[in-house]
């Protein structure tokens, strides 16, 4: 799943303040886990669907997308089976679903930049005590910006594995992965430092 990687287009979803679209995303996230229905969790899987396929980026896509999160649904499955019941892994697969779903409209349609604005604008209240609005927002921009760049690092390793003839394994993905992302994030750091960027 790629989310963070923002798609222009001109749907309605993409002419929407990001302070409208995050704040309905809370509130469909707060909704969701505060109803403690099945049916009101399987309900919201097409109505998010449906918002997501609203901003035009087609259903193509959009299982593309969803094929990198079905091995976190499917251990979120078993999870709750196992400390539960099916009925309640059916309701929290349900729910990060659709929850996923719309976090993935929310991004796609929303620049980096509006998204660490607002959130600048929101602590702005905070400042007196001693929180760093432009800090806050900065870091999560970077951490939306660094999803995408997982996702692609993790593609290139396992494509050159796959050239050498390996086998898929945890702990050969997992390892080169982390020290390539350690990797993007020190030179990242070196980068804001070199610009002048106040520690």
């Amino acid at each position: 799943m790629t989310i963070g990687l923002f798609a222009p287009g001109a749907s309605a979803l993409h002419r929407l303040p990001a302070g409208s679209k995050l704040g309905a995303l809370v509130a469909a996230s707060l909704a969701l886990f505060a109803i403690p229905s099945t049916m009101f969790a399987l309900a919201a899987v097409p109505l998010a669907f449906a918002v997501y396929l609203s901003t035009g980026l087609g259903f193509r896509r959009l299982v593309g997308e969803l094929r990198g999160t079905a091995m976190l649904l499917a251990f979120v499955f078993v999870f709750h089976v196992l400390a539960g019941s099916v009925e309640d892994g059916t309701a929290a697969v349900a729910r990060f679903a659709a929850l996923i779903l719309l976090a993935s409209a929310v991004t796609l349609t929303t620049p980096v930049s509006e998204m660490a604005a607002l959130v600048e604008r929101l602590l702005a209240p905070l400042a007196p005590l001693g929180v760093n609005p432009a800090k806050v927002g900065l870091a999560i921009a970077l951490a939306i910006r660094f999803i995408p760049l997982i996702a692609e690092e993790y593609r290139q390793i396992r494509e050159a594995q796959a050239a050498r003839g390996l086998q898929r394994n945890l702990l050969a993905l997992v390892v080169p992965l982390v020290i390539r992302t350690l990797k993007a994030a020190d030179d990242l750091a070196d980068a804001i430092e070199a610009r002048g960027y106040e520690a």
